[in-house]
Parts: C-alpha cells; sequence; structure tokens
C-alpha cells in the first residue's frame, strides 16, 4: 500500500470528528471569568453538539456564572482525545469550545460561538451548523474495547498489518500499535527509538457498526498475507534482542 493508495482514502470530517472527541471524553477543563476548573464526568451532550455541565452547588463556575455582570461569562471548553492503547504521546488531538454559559435547570448550559479541532495534521475550525447537523462516528464508543482488544489479544495480527506499511515508513521502528479506528480506517502508531509516525489503513468500504469493522480488518488481513515482511521492523526487533 503506497503513498498513492492513502491519498485518496477517506478520512471523518472535522465536524464528524469533533463530535466523536466530545462523545468519548471522560474529562473536561472548563476556563470562566478567571475561573478554571477540571471537570470529571460532569459533561452531557444534546443531539445537537450542545454541552450541559453537571456541577456541585459550591462549584466556582456556577458562582461566576451567577455573579457575571453580563449574566453570561465567557467560557471556554477543552476536551482532549486520548488514545485508549497505551503508548507514546497518547493524545490524539484537543477540541476547543468557546463560547457562553448560562443557567438552565440548576446546570450550566454552554452555548459555543466557535468551534477548533487540533490534531496532528493541524488546526481547523469547524464550522458550527455543521457541528450541530454532524454525528459521531459510529465506533467511537467502542473505539477503546476494540483497540485494546487488538493490542492486547491479537498483537501479532497488528504486526502483521504493517505489511501493507511502506517499508520507508518502518525504517528504525521497535514496536507498532493500534492508535485510532473509526468507521473509514485504522490508523497505526509506528514507534521508534526517538520518534514516532502513524500510518493509516483505508477500509475499501466504511463500516457503520463493529460487525462490519471485523469484516473490514479481515480483508486488510487478508492483503497483507500477500504483501511483503517488513524488512525494516524485523531487522529492528532483532536488533534490539541481541
Amino acid at each position: 500500500m503506497g503513498d498513492s493508495h492513502a491519498a485518496w482514502a477517506a478520512v471523518p470530517a472535522a465536524a464528524e470528528r469533533a463530535r466523536s472527541v466530545l462523545a468519548t471524553s471522560w474529562s473536561c477543563a472548563v476556563t470562566a471569568e478567571g475561573v478554571r476548573e477540571e471537570l470529571i464526568g460532569a459533561h452531557a451532550v444534546a443531539d445537537d453538539g450542545r454541552v450541559t455541565l453537571h456541577v456541585p452547588e459550591d462549584s466556582a463556575l456556577l458562582a461566576a456564572t451567577i455573579c457575571a455582570p453580563r449574566g453570561e461569562p465567557s467560557a471556554v471548553l477543552e476536551f482532549a482525545d486520548v488514545a485508549p492503547v497505551p503508548m507514546r504521546s497518547r493524545i490524539r488531538g484537543r477540541l476547543w469550545m468557546a463560547g457562553w454559559f448560562s443557567i438552565e435547570d440548576g446546570h450550566l448550559a454552554f452555548a459555543a460561538t466557535r468551534v477548533v479541532l487540533r490534531q496532528a495534521s493541524g488546526a481547523v475550525v469547524v464550522d458550527l451548523d455543521e457541528f450541530a447537523a454532524a454525528s459521531p462516528d459510529p465506533l467511537a464508543t467502542a473505539e477503546a474495547r476494540l483497540l485494546t482488544h487488538l493490542a492486547d489479544a491479537h498483537a501479532d495480527a497488528v504486526e502483521r498489518l504493517t505489511r501493507l506499511v511502506e517499508p520507508g515508513s518502518l525504517h528504525g521502528a521497535v514496536r507498532v500499535r493500534p492508535l485510532a479506528v473509526d468507521r473509514h480506517g485504522l490508523t497505526l502508531r509506528i514507534e521508534r527509538r526517538r520518534a514516532h509516525g502513524d500510518v493509516r489503513l483505508p477500509f475499501h468500504m466504511p463500516a457503520d457498526s463493529v460487525a462490519q469493522l471485523t469484516e473490514r480488518v479481515h480483508v486488510l488481513l487478508a492483503q497483507a498475507g500477500t504483501a511483503a515482511c517488513p524488512r525494516a521492523l524485523q531487522r529492528q526487533r532483532t536488533d534490539g534482542d541481541g
């Protein structure tokens, strides 16, 4: 699989990726009116992407909202996209949402005025209408379980998939780990001694369920079975063992 193949491979749209991060993040850092709090399991997301924070009555954020001169203090919400499989540099991206707080039924309701998604490829401002209309990737909530199972129970299969990676991308590689998966493809993290790189393996068709994902991965493994062995990875592993 060469660069020409990967170049046309479908990837999630920015709005869909942002909604996936929002749907799967368990923690949230909030800054408003000079107050910053780290919240765990405190946010809920509506179908249109609106965020509600369930904070305790003695929360400084709630007090800042009540006491704000304009009644709706500006705020920034930050969500981290963390790879579920242990590896170097596990933060895959960050989602920032700027907007305003108001109080609804004793909770903090957040109205976004700007949404920014930052990934390894760079930062992009997400259109608010597209963000509201988008849905999370259908595999987003299952991704952590799927990737940890792949890494823990099928490490041999992960290494076999490196046969689909251009040899140049494997130069100096000491370990390969499953970094991410979405309906369009699987991304591998190629770790070297002092650096790392990511390689995307696109599916031949989108996967909208775990059953379809299993079939797509089996197709990749079948393709890997007919590809040449990744000599760069084998040589590095042999050197490390010697």
